[in-house]
């Protein structure tokens, strides 16, 4: 099941896999390929139409708003960059684009190209994978221009330069060059050297490149890259290299095979011919975490030795301040047992006073570290392919050391399978520590008892958490922490809290906590120690008040601080209020109207650099009303009360970004039937101008239409859901439902469903085919999950029957993960569908209540006591729920026919709870069938499935509720044995 609603926001990329010609899916592709569209008639959607719909992805605005860039990515085939310009028509496409940076003077965009998909297929398996290179444009003209197998690329702050990186020379490249790779040191000596450090890992070539600020008259379309330059520098054996923020320096590390350029390296761009000066200069060094200060200029850098493996050693942090580099803190000045590794992250804060970075165990030899894997098979003591000790079969001692054992102990902080996924990234966790540029020296803040320490602005405090003490109980209530401030002078640390399940945040200026407890935001004053209650008194709620889980209902969030200490900004369901940390009386900012109107108000930060607001500042807001489900943006002022409506629609926004020096915003609108294009406007979202059409071909088709319909649940709740009318609809026609829901569905009314192939129905197909589609909402009881799911779904199916749009006898309900148990379960209820279809569903509650999530390692009691599977207990406290609510106990009531999807390595619900279920179904001689998907995890990846799986559930529906003819797979049991297995 998937945490909490996040399953059906989750977008599943396409992975890029040619598509098996077997003769089922080859005549089924084919059928809905062959209908040419009429003129003047939209036609209904088929599986390859979908393939061809592109989504907008990492869309950019420049700075001085002029251009935008994004990617435009086919759900199957090849993507490229668009980049369109603001004020007027220019519009240039770079084949084969993704990941688009413009530089800061707008001036050019600069993208990954990547290998075309029939390419990537054709080498597929080989071992010979195509590599991605770089694409340059010009902004404003038709100049495009090329470099192949590129690994990194990068701006200059100001625009002005390029540096871009290649990929490493392959190991057949050294051989052929008699071991020189990317220049290294020729010579005898240096060949010797390159033997003794086989293992090192070289740079690459670099290209480091002054783009041309005039014309580039000549420059076509197939122009090298070098064509942008007007002065270009190759660097070789870079492993990684960075800009400081000014855009005068560029630093970067050396590393051959000869060692003897080993270094670090910058050179200063605003100097004649950028001469290169070396920071630091050691054999086998190595110079990683390159990061600049903001504000002074200065680079920090850890700095390590490599051993003959090529692998660094205890590191050192190392401070270049403009004129020589220093070591700050050495490998002495660790604290003992601890040391600072190569593989780090540097932060330094915006005035350059403070530079963060992290500590490790030496050995990273953790209690918990030591647990995490199994023992060790084999040692050194037992026998060698030399050993002369005679062999005895009795010999114990040997016998043990083949042996394989984990040793699950019950009071494990964590179960053993969570360690193991766990491991990777505790061997390389970092513990916080600050060097004070002050001279006051290095701070330990963070360690195993308190591993998580923010990195603040503020000279003063952190903000930390620990889950430790709750480890081992996670296991069945789920996540909880304590909550401290650490100073930042001596390490002192102070519990704020405990046991916090919800957000906490420290202010700009480290004087104040505010968190969330027992349903109200408390505000702690960190140098009185003392706690007070902001939202007790306000007589609104600000826990959550849609909640229906066993857990606490959590809180809706802070909106940001005012004054840097002087105020923060809390959320209720509806409203934005202004709480001042001095203790005089707090201010609605959005007036009441929120809760009067139903209207959700939420800051957005169009400057996501930016910590705090001042008083009186505007804010912008994003708006959401919560019955009509429009959106819009409205405006308030910090430390006021009241709203200015900018703009609403009955569709949804959603802002992108604003562009830093001009009064731009760059945003898209979207509908059930419109694309999320992008937008621009002024801030007062005046001369709004649509910039993008990336799918115009939505006009041939029978898209539909999507309305809001409402009705009562079996207990007299009121409720709401999407109606999505087919395409060509007629009034008075009853038309075959397709049921699909999750928990709340309403809020989609005007989003524009991803025209994908995955494991969810794509609405607008089924809705040019002839299908009402139909998103209700569900209102769940804790306790009860699947008996209130259907007394929310089975009511408001009848409300389509009693209006006249539903055919009774063909209604269809399709969920996945969590909405797969409900659909599972609701069957075992009700008559009223005539198919369902239920992907990675959960069957039996008391079999996975002890089950593991493999993705994670986690234990599943958590989820059903605590979470989504909203029980009451544990199995040994309320076991008639887990019994009540577990399908696969009433199997036997099953009159639908089922379709159950499952990959096999699934990691959020063990896929033999499909097993199951279908094994019950099947004893009881109920008509099932039983899709296992090989290789696969919680949401199919592999595009063959995907496809697959999407034909399979429409062929199923269409042959249940439409009465047309079953493919084999449906009727006749050995077909899909005969045609599939490949044992």
């Amino acid at each position: 099941m998937g945490e909490r609603d996040g399953e059906m926001n989750t977008r599943v990329r396409p992975m890029k896999h040619r598509i098996p010609v077997g003769t089922a899916v080859h005549l089924f592709l084919a059928a809905l390929a062959a209908s040419p569209a009429i003129a003047q008639e939209q036609r209904p959607l088929a599986f390859v139409d979908l393939m061809r719909f592109r989504q907008i992805e990492n869309p950019s605005i420049s700075p001085d708003g002029r251009w935008i860039a994004f990617t435009a990515e086919p759900d199957r085939g090849d993507p490229e960059v668009i980049v369109r310009s603001t004020p007027g028509e220019v519009r240039y496409v770079v084949p084969h684009g993704s990941h688009p940076v413009i530089s800061a003077d707008g001036r050019w965009v600069a993208a990954r190209l990547n290998p075309p998909l029939e390419e990537q297929e054709r080498t597929k398996g080989s071992g010979d994978s195509p590599g991605r290179g770089l694409a340059l444009h010009r902004t404003g003209t038709e100049v495009l221009m090329r470099a192949t197998d590129v690994q990194d690329f990068a701006f200059s702050a100001d625009g002005r330069w390029l540096a871009y990186l290649h990929f490493e020379a392959e190991e057949e490249e050294a051989a052929e060059t008699g071991g020189e790779v990317t220049g290294a040191t020729p010579g005898a000596e240096a060949e010797e050297e390159s033997q003794e450090k086989g293992k090192r890992k070289p740079g690459a070539r670099m290209v480091l490149g002054q783009l041309r600020q005039g014309d580039l008259e000549g420059a076509g379309g197939e122009d090298v890259l070098s064509f942008a330059f007007q002065d270009a520098i190759e660097i070789e054996n870079v492993r990684t290299f960075a800009f400081d923020h000014s855009g005068r320096y560029v630093a970067y590390a050396r590393a051959d095979l000869g060692s003897e350029r080993d270094g670090l390296y910058m050179r200063d761009l605003r100097a004649d011919g950028a001469p290169e000066r070396a920071m630091d200069m050691r054999p086998f060094g190595h110079y990683g975490e390159l990061t600049w200060s903001e504000t002074t200029g200065s680079l920090a850098f850890v700095l390590a030795v490599e051993d003959e493996d090529g692998e660094p050693g205890d590191g050192a942090l190392w401070i270049w301040d403009g004129s020589a580099a220093r070591e700050a803190v050495g490998v002495e000045d660790a604290p003992d047992g601890w040391m600072i590794p190569a593989d780090n992250s540097l932060r330094w804060t915006r005035d350059g006073q403070r530079l963060f970075f992290g500590y490790r165990p030496s050995g990273s030899d953790g209690d918990e570290a030591r647990g995490a894997m199994p023992e060790e098979a084999g040692s050194e003591e037992g026998r060698g392919a030399e050993d002369e000790t005679p062999f005895d079969p009795y010999d114990v001692d040997a016998l043990l050391v083949g042996r394989q054992v984990d040793v699950w102990h019950w009071q494990d902080p964590r179960v053993n399978p969570q360690q193991k996924v766990m491991w990777p990234r505790e061997k390389d966790r970092t513990y916080a520590a600050v060097y004070h540029l002050d001279g006051s020296g290095v701070i330990a803040l963070a360690g195993p008892d308190l591993p998580e320490v923010g990195v603040p602005e503020n000279g003063r405090y952190a903000l930390a958490r620990s889950d430790v003490p709750y480890r081992r109980e996670a296991t069945w209530m789920g996540d909880q922490e304590d909550l401290y401030v650490v100073r930042l002078g001596d390490g002192a640390r102070t519990k704020v809290a405990e046991r916090l399940r919800d957000r906490a945040e420290l202010s700009p200026g480290g004087r104040f906590v505010v968190f969330y407890a027992a349903g109200d935001w408390h505000l702690y004053d960190v140098d009185g120690a003392t706690t007070r209650n902001l939202t007790g008194s306000l007589g609104v709620p600000f826990a959550n008040e849609d909640h229906d889980y066993p857990e606490p209902p959590p809180g809706y969030g802070v909106g940001g601080w005012v004054g840097e200490d002087a105020a923060v900004l809390l959320y209720d369901k509806y409203d934005i209020w202004h709480m001042p940390t001095d203790g005089t009386p707090p201010s609605n900012m959005t007036g009441g109207e929120g809760r009067l109107e139903k209207r959700i108000f939420r800051v957005i930060r169009t400057d996501p650099e930016k910590e705090t607001f001042e008083e009186g500042e505007e804010i912008l807001l994003s708006s959401y009303h919560d019955l009509r489900k429009d959106f819009g943006f409205y405006s308030a002022r910090a430390g006021s009360e009241g709203v200015e409506r900018l703009l609403e629609e009955e569709k949804r926004f959603h802002f992108v970004a604003k562009a830093e020096e001009a009064d731009i915003y760059l945003y898209t609108r979207e509908a059930y039937d419109e694309f999320p294009d992008l937008w621009v406007a002024d801030s007062r979202f005046r001369d709004a101008r649509k910039l993008t059409d990336v799918n115009p071909q939505i006009a041939e088709f029978a898209w539909g239409s999507a309305e809001l319909t409402e009705w009562e649940s079996l207990d007299g709740i009121r409720l709401q859901g999407v109606v999505i009318k087919p395409g060509h609809y007629e009034p008075g026609r009853r038309y075959p439902v397709l049921v699909y829901f999750y928990r709340f569905f309403s809020q989609r009314l005007h989003e524009f469903n991803e025209p994908v192939v995955n494991h969810r129905p794509s609405f607008p197909l089924y809705a040019s085919n002839g299908y009402v589609v139909f998103l209700p909402d569900v209102r769940f009881e804790v306790g009860r999950p699947g008996l209130s799911a259907m007394k929310s779904v089975v009511p408001g199916v009848k409300h389509l029957i009693d209006v006249g749009l539903a055919d009774p006898g063909a209604i269809g309900l399709h969920g996945h993960s969590w909405s797969g148990y409900t659909t599972s379960y609701i069957v075992t209820q009700t008559n009223l569908f005539a198919a369902a279809v239920a992907g990675a569903p959960v069957s039996n509650m008391t079999s996975a209540y002890s089950g593991i999530r493999w993705e994670s390692g986690r234990p599943r009691q958590f989820q059903y006591e605590m979470e989504q599977s909203r029980l009451r207990g544990s199995l040994w406290e309320a076991p008639m729920d887990y019994i009540q609510n577990s399908p696969v106990f009433f199997a036997d009531r099953v009159e639908t026919p089922i379709l159950l999807m499952h990959g096999d390595e699934d990691g959020a619900v063990p896929w033999y709870q499909s097993i199951e279920y279908y094994l019950a179904l099947r004893r009881n001689d109920k008509e099932a069938v039983f899709l296992q998907y090989r290789g696969e995890p919680h949401h199919l990846q592999e595009y063959p499935n995907k496809l697959d799986y999407s034909i399979k559930m429409k062929e199923w529906f269409d042959h249940y509720l439409k009465a047309k003819p079953a493919p084999d797979w449906i009727t006749r049991p050995s077909g899909s044995f005969r045609t599939v297995c490949t044992c």
